[in-house]
């Protein structure tokens, strides 16, 4: 299995970080790779997000997801339904103080496949992904 963690700190309210990560209208204000989401289905436990995003030489790929859990302010899981990883990954939020929250980012991928002969490239790709959550604080503020 490939994991990554990173935690940052948001200098906003929880719920209000909590709100900007559960609209995932708001990937690509953080996640440089997203080039398109839209919500395709549901709301909350179940919602289905359709996004694009760039691949290996900068190919489309997609890479939708579902939430799986919800635990308003401190909780947001989801697993990935299309494209060519599946991984699992969650958001956990802490309140700091009443204005500062800190996020920890979690992707847990186990690969499949073809994709288990490329165990350093895939590593490297969650890590990326992973670290992509260092942008939210420049996000909110934007």
């Amino acid at each position: 299995m490939t994991h990554a963690a990173r935690t940052v700190t948001v200098a906003r309210p929880i719920e209000d970080v909590f709100a900007f990560l559960a609209d995932g209208m708001n990937e690509q204000r953080w996640r440089p790779d997203v080039t398109s989401v839209r919500l395709a289905s549901g709301s909350g436990v179940g919602a289905v997000w359709a996004q694009t995003m760039r691949g290996p030489a900068g190919r489309s790929i997609r890479g939708d997801y579902r939430i799986t859990r919800l635990d308003e302010p401190t909780l947001i899981a989801f697993e990935v339904i299309a494209g060519p990883a599946r991984p699992t990954g969650s958001f956990a939020l802490v309140a700091l103080t009443p204005t500062s929250t800190e996020v920890t980012f979690t992707l847990d991928l186990v690969p499949r496949g073809l994709m288990r002969l490329l165990g350093p490239m895939i590593a490297k790709q969650v890590a990326k992904e992973a670290d992509a959550i260092m942008n939210v604080p420049a996000a909110m503020e934007g």
